[in-house]
């Protein structure tokens, strides 16, 4: 009898966590859509129940001004309350509000916890910023391969911006021993994501490479690169089967 309850208990929490799911699904496609008000009345009772990604989405509302007057005060409330139940976006929206200084007062030591948090939860941007507080020493010491270590992470999750900097990382030898192939490779892959940047770099690369190291590198990065999409798509999949 007992487990019968527990099962229609467990039953009970999974729909329920579904249709807050679906709630959230709704908003978000009003919210793109522009029709901010439908979206706010989608997202406050799933505020009010506790459910943090509709916290941070509601976050996003103030912080932005979208259909309400902005107020960042109201979005780092809105981030912490999801913050504190671990999720990511949520941390790392904290932290670039603690960097920043916005709606709080700048602490980059606090900044870089959240960031750090995020990132070792997957977050690609989040990875990406602690790669460039690693490199650059805010809000933690300054370390080079902790850096190329973030950004490798992120990288490989398609982050274009953290593909050009490890790129840049290889090619002065910072963090990574100097491989002017692989900061090649890096900044092809960066350029397919269509970042400017990486597509300037790429050329000045070749000048420095011949033509058979061109050619190899070519053929790796397009697997590289293909893996890569692989394992995006993968995780989006999954990401997407934990909302139902």
């Amino acid at each position: 009898m007992k487990k019968n309850v527990l099962a229609l208990m467990l039953l009970s929490l999974s729909t329920a966590y579904s249709a807050s799911a679906n709630d959230l699904e709704l908003g978000i496609y009003q919210l793109n859509r522009g029709e901010f008000k439908a979206a706010i009345n989608e997202f406050k009772p799933l505020v009010v129940e506790g459910y943090a990604p509709a916290q941070y989405q509601m976050g996003l509302i103030y912080l932005n001004g979208n259909g309400v007057r902005k107020d960042p005060g109201q979005a780092f409330e809105l981030f912490s309350l999801a913050a504190d139940q671990n999720y990511p976006d949520a941390q790392f929206q904290l932290a670039v509000m603690y960097s920043d200084g916005i709606g709080v007062k700048k602490n980059e030591k606090m900044a870089f916890e959240l960031t750090e948090k995020a990132a070792k939860k997957g977050l690609p941007s989040a990875q990406f910023n602690l790669g460039v507080m690693y490199y650059n020493g805010e809000g933690t010491v300054k370390n080079y391969l902790t850096a190329s270590r973030w950004y490798e992470k992120a990288a490989n999750q398609n982050y274009a911006l953290a593909q050009f900097n490890l790129a840049l990382m290889y090619y002065e030898g910072k963090g990574v021993e100097k491989d002017l192939e692989k900061s090649y490779i890096w900044n092809i892959i960066s350029a397919k994501n269509g970042y400017v940047q990486a597509q300037k770099s790429r050329d000045m690369d070749e000048r420095d490479l011949s033509v058979e190291q061109i050619e190899e590198s070519r053929a790796k990065a397009e697997d590289m690169y293909r893996k890569i999409m692989m394992q995006v798509d993968l995780k989006t999949k999954e990401a997407y089967k934990g909302l139902i």
